[in-house]
């Protein structure tokens, strides 16, 4: 009975070295498609939720893959914090031991900050934009007729056109057509990693946070 306890300690002892050796190998080989698919000279940090690994790799899919990208810039735009989450990811064994490109995921998304210089460097000439976290505020100067007007409004963040537009309230003594002339886009041009698109922004302390999302993303090697 003591030889078979031993035998089986073991047994378990090796089966699990076995399963964290294999999801490094996996997860060398998804940071590498992960590094190519958003054009990174780095490999990003990629972690397999979920075990036992062994039997996600034997199945061929992986039900939630994450990963950090860092700070990054897409069509001049600084993006702080980038990291995402695959789901559902499709990956034959035999494919990664092959490296083989017929790897993807079903969705895939993305979430990071712009900061607050980011967001005053797209803001129109002589506006700046200040927040403490809860909201955003513009500062700034407007014509009304001959007359130069000085303003303090609240912005609405929304999500417009493949980016971030932000727009002022009502500014207190300025007509409302006029106040909707203090608006900005701020784009990603030439869009975001896997082709995501923007789909929600916040508020937070360190400005705008937003989640991206796309769905059937390839990740090539």
């Amino acid at each position: 009975m003591r030889k078979l306890i031993v035998f089986l300690f073991i047994l378990v002892v090796l089966l699990v070295a076995v399963d964290r050796v294999a999801v490094a190998g996996v997860e060398r080989d998804l940071a590498n498609r992960i590094a190519a698919a958003a054009d990174l000279s780095e490999q990003p940090t990629v972690t397999i939720e979920g075990v036992p690994f062994l039997t996600q790799a034997v199945s061929g899919h992986y039900p939630e893959v994450r990963f950090d990208l860092g700070t990054l810039t897409y069509g001049g735009v600084p993006v702080r914090g980038l990291r995402g989450t695959a789901y559902d990811v499709t990956a034959p064994l035999a494919d990664v031991i092959q490296n083989r490109a017929d790897i993807r995921a079903g969705r895939l998304t993305v979430r990071g900050t712009l900061t607050r210089a980011t967001i005053d460097k797209f803001a129109p000439d002589g506006v700046r934009i200040s927040g403490n976290g809860r909201r955003l505020v513009a500062s700034g100067e407007v014509r009304v007729g001959a007359n130069p007007v000085k303003f303090n409004a609240e912005l609405r963040v929304d999500v417009a056109d493949g980016g971030i537009r932000l727009q002022a309230e009502r500014i207190e003594g300025v007509p409302d057509s006029l106040a909707g002339l203090v608006n900005y886009t701020i784009p990603f041009k030439g869009g975001l990693p896997f082709d995501v698109r923007v789909t929600g922004v916040r508020n937070v302390a360190d400005g705008l946070e937003f989640t991206a999302e796309a769905t059937d993303v390839p990740l090539r090697g």
